[in-house]
């Protein structure tokens, strides 16, 4: 939910950054962007979606609008032969039309959005680890184990009798021997998870380089309206009316409390309270009021005794 949030607010910048600074791709640009923010998002979830590819995509989609609505205008509903359209949609990288930038965002995506998948499908084997030995099958032996701990007292008339702690014990270790075994791969899977989080900073910080991805779509386009003369001579003869160049818009002061970063140290310290659960779980079933704590005399399994 968090990286939902982020990719969500990355995208909103980025429209918001067409409508302040380049009014002519306003409604046509926000297909590509949604396009963009949709593969990053189904990136971080597994899929085959090349970067490389999801970001040319982007701009093999946003050239002919730039080229048509900023760089050689037409009438508005006017968007010239398909061939033309299908041409631009290739030739922008060939003629360098958005600069260096298409291969800057693609090596900043590359690197935060792969140590971000990595972080969810850690997550998701966690998830399956549990799941795992939540669904764990008892042999007859400990099942008779645990009807002779708890309903054997019963049988005799001590209806309110409890077994002991130490017996109680020894019974759930029995039967959750092959849980306990589970302990030290479960620790070595709460520091893995950690170390990637914690390695998910600087050019891995996603947040950081999703919010700001805005600006590097907006350099790209100014950069071929520096040379839209040239890119205009290479396409087709120039015309059209002349294109003033955007004030660049400020960083967005949208109000955004999500910190990544902070989310996933948090989680990783609440975490790291329970690494030792499996390892601890005998005891604490047996730490339960189900069994004797305070009184004198408890259930050992033959008969009752001093605590």
């Amino acid at each position: 939910e968090a990286f939902d949030m982020v990719i969500r607010h990355a995208r909103n910048y980025t429209n918001l950054m067409f409508r302040s600074n380049f009014r002519e791709l306003v409604g046509e640009a926000s297909n590509p962007v949604g396009e963009l923010f949709t593969d990053m998002s189904l990136y971080i979830l597994g899929s085959d979606t090349n970067v490389d590819d999801m970001v040319n995509s982007f701009f093999n989609n946003l050239f002919p609008l730039v080229y048509h609505r900023l760089l050689n205008p037409m009438k508005k509903g006017s968007r010239g032969p398909e061939f033309s359209m299908e041409c631009l949609r290739t030739l922008w990288k060939e003629v360098g039309a958005f600069g260096p930038f298409p291969k800057v965002i693609m090596t900043r995506l590359s690197h935060s959005l792969l140590a971000t998948r990595v972080f969810v499908q850690a997550l998701n084997l966690g998830i399956e680890i549990i799941n795992t030995t939540d669904h764990l099958k008892f042999g007859k032996e400990c099942g008779r184990a645990l009807l002779k701990l708890w309903y054997c007292p019963g049988c005799q008339g001590l209806l309110l009798a409890k077994p002991c702690v130490g017996y109680c014990q020894l019974v759930m270790h029995s039967c959750l021997n092959h849980v306990t075994e589970v302990h030290q791969y479960w620790q070595e899977y709460i520091n893995g998870l950690g170390a990637v989080a914690s390695g998910m900073q600087g050019i891995y910080d996603a947040e950081n380089v999703l919010l700001k991805m805005y600006t590097l779509i907006r350099d790209a386009v100014l950069h071929a309206n520096k040379n839209r003369l040239r890119l205009s001579t290479v396409v087709s003869t120039p015309k059209g009316l002349p294109f003033q160049t955007p004030t660049p818009m400020p960083p967005c002061g949208c109000p955004y409390q999500n910190d990544l970063l902070l989310v996933s140290s948090e989680f990783i310290i609440s975490l790291r309270s329970f690494s030792n659960f499996y390892s601890t779980l005998p005891e604490t079933l047996c730490n339960h009021e189900s069994a004797m704590q305070n009184n004198s005399y408890c259930w050992n399994g033959q008969e009752m005794t001093e605590r």
